[in-house]
């Protein structure tokens, strides 16, 4: 027996077991802030060779409507974000920070994600409480109820609400 496989026999953990680890992220909100979490560790989740499903509901769905994600906006906490046109000068700060340190796009996130396996669901009751159809959402995009998402969340080792 080689020392990778005793190593990974001491740890509990066999190649198979490793295959169908799996995780599942909420997002809930169409801002800069609440849309970037959950990709970037379903991202990393799928390139550690976990199944990655990202949840979206409520304004959240947003994001992955058909030009969604390029409305999403960078909104400050507190008084400053009352102000009027905050938001948008701190979004276009924030996207320059996000330039700057050679972040992906949201966009380009989004993109990646789909390319290295990242599942997309949309919530079915958001869906139909916002009049949403299929054809609102980019390729891919998953519809179900909260009672399916939660029938795959239970069996999953990591679910996080972002």
């Amino acid at each position: 027996m080689s020392s990778e496989v005793q190593e990974e026999k001491s740890k509990g953990l066999s190649r198979e077991d490793e295959a169908k680890e799996s995780c599942t992220f909420i997002c809930s909100r169409d801002t800069l802030d609440g849309a970037y979490p959950s990709l970037v560790l379903a991202v990393n989740a799928r390139r550690l060779g976990m199944e990655a499903t990202v949840f979206y509901t409520f304004m959240g769905i947003n994001v992955i409507r058909k030009g969604g994600a390029v409305k999403c906006r960078f909104i400050p906490q507190g008084v400053m974000g009352a102000i009027p046109g905050m938001a948008e000068v701190a979004t276009k700060m924030m996207k320059k920070q996000i330039d700057l340190a050679s972040i992906p796009t949201l966009e380009d996130l989004l993109e990646i994600a789909q390319l290295e396996g990242v599942k997309f669901v949309a919530c079915r009751m958001t869906t139909d409480m916002m009049g949403l159809k299929p054809d609102d959402f980019m390729d891919g995009v998953e519809i179900q109820t909260a009672e399916q998402y939660l029938r795959h969340a239970r069996n999953c080792k990591i679910n996080m609400f972002t």
